[in-house]
């Protein structure tokens, strides 16, 4: 057995616990986009995709469980650290070690994308898998649900050929960028399958992306009423 995919009993009821103090902190947040259904599915990945590249199943999970406790997007000074506070002070109650704790909190600070101009700054191979899993509930037919879903909680509009495509060069342009929904595709999600960080995590990119271009090309051409 390998040992990176052994769970102790300990182990299990630390992520339980971790599971319903998640799923409290998100409830009535973000629904549809970075709900907990989000991090059901993360954390599923991340899991399947951690058994391939031999990762650390129990610094995978709480990685993923935790990556979006407070994302910036919904506060209200766009803070990127309360998520990370948050993490370490619940971890540090659970009396998980400390060099797990800091693997967590470098995953919950440093996954998300923060514009195609900004450098991804994982530090373990465990971050790696977490924001891998991440990013690919970004992409496919899940991503454009989320998309639109975050695009309509946001009121903006759907598609305006008339507002042009703006790459964020620095996470401050990301942050404040209120572009159109399907913008968002070329300024983000089209970009994901070469951000990847594991073979895994870009095999299955790959077909994702496909799905988004074909989405993509239909959707065009509906806009322009071509037959």
């Amino acid at each position: 057995m390998n040992k990176k995919n052994y769970l102790s009993p300990e182990q299990k009821k630390i992520l339980a616990n971790t599971e319903l103090f998640v799923k409290e902190k998100l409830a009535n947040k973000g629904k549809g986009h970075h709900d907990w259904q989000h991090i059901q599915r993360v954390k599923n990945l991340a899991i399947n995709i951690a058994s391939k590249e031999n990762a650390d199943t129990f610094t995978v999970t709480l990685g993923a469980l935790l990556h979006d406790v407070a994302d910036w997007k919904f506060q209200e000074n766009k803070d990127t650290e309360t998520g990370m506070l948050i993490a370490k002070e619940w971890l540090g109650n659970q009396r998980v070690g400390k060099k797990v704790i800091e693997n967590v909190c470098d995953i919950v600070n440093n996954s998300s994308f923060k514009g195609v101009g900004v450098e991804d700054n994982l530090k373990s191979l465990e971050g790696q898998v977490v924001q891998d899993a991440d990013r690919l509930d970004a992409m496919g037919a899940i991503g454009i649900g989320r998309t639109f879903a975050y695009g309509g909680s946001k009121n903006r509009e759907m598609y305006n050929p008339n507002i042009e495509i703006k790459m964020a060069k620095s996470f401050e342009d990301y942050k404040n960028a209120g572009q159109t929904t399907i913008n968002h595709f070329y300024e983000k999600l089209l970009l994901l399958k070469g951000r990847m960080n594991t073979n895994t995590g870009r095999k299955i990119a790959e077909h994702r992306h496909k799905y988004m271009e074909k989405f993509l090309q239909e959707f065009t051409e509906e806009c322009e009423g071509k037959i």
